[in-house]
């Protein structure tokens, strides 16, 4: 299927590796001129040489941190008319909500909530007024179905996707639509150092833990990166145009639920 957007302009978030590279990745595939941007300028001029010669689009790497004013101000400046934004950050800590200070919630507010926010707010208008617009948070299958441990991420997560149940039911018939992509357990470097440190607690190894992992999965593995960037780049398509404040989970049947 043609996507349609071959020649567009995309600003992807955290797309050095794991699921933003893989967003990037599946962009770049359908013809679309990147703008990406991590914190590590290693990873990411890595990545974005990779992208450049499997796909032969621009790529502009901009290592910077996004949870700033200044660091969204040079991913902008790099391209200040975006057809497509995916917004993407790490996950907050782990932890007991009782151990969180105020400064540990506006850490992850400001990461999961906030910078989504900022960067929408910077190029929804000039996108409604071009009269074509993708952007597509990449939050967590947590908001779908909250996991304790993760509750700054919880919060922090399913207050984006509050603001944007409205905002997208208003940018829609601009031709501009804002979605979000909820991943359950992809390979990904984050989830193998969960498993190393499961296996460092077990005393088993590293292998052993992943495989059972995966063998208590109902779809019997994880996910991959390419897979996730493959709806990342339908929600981005022409075809996605009637498809908006959406929350699409993308965890191989693990949330047990009929809705």
């Amino acid at each position: 299927m043609d996507m349609g957007i071959k020649g567009r302009k995309a600003i992807v978030c955290a797309a050095s590796k794991g699921l933003g590279k893989g967003c990037a990745m599946a962009l770049a595939q359908e013809g679309v001129d990147l703008v990406i941007n991590a914190r590590t300028k290693s990873e990411l001029e890595v990545t974005a040489e990779e992208i450049r010669k499997k796909t032969g689009v621009k790529v502009t790497a901009i290592a910077t941190d996004v949870t700033s004013e200044a660091g969204r101000m040079q991913v902008l400046a790099a391209c200040p008319e975006p057809d497509i934004v995916v917004n993407n950050a790490g996950g907050p800590p782990p932890g007991d909500f009782r151990d969180w200070s105020r400064d540990d919630w506006i850490k992850a507010i400001d990461a999961n909530m906030l910078t989504p926010i900022e960067f929408i707010k910077a190029t929804v208008d000039g996108m409604m007024k071009r009269g074509f617009g993708r952007i597509v948070n990449i939050t967590s299958s947590s908001v779908k179905a909250p996991i304790d441990i993760l509750g700054l991420s919880n919060g922090a997560r399913s207050g984006l996707t509050g603001f944007v149940a409205g905002v997208a039911r208003v940018t829609v018939k601009h031709g501009v639509t804002i979605n979000a992509l909820l991943p359950g357990q992809f390979a990904t470097d984050r989830l193998h150092g969960t498993y190393r440190a499961r296996a460092a607690k077990s005393g088993k190894s590293f292998e052993d833990e992943y495989k059972a992992g995966e063998a208590a999965h109902p779809a019997g593995r994880f996910g991959i990166p390419e897979e996730f960037g493959a709806a990342c780049a339908f929600l981005c398509s022409v075809h996605a145009g009637y498809i908006t404040g959406q929350n699409m989970l993308l965890d191989g049947g693990q949330y047990p639920g009929t809705y």
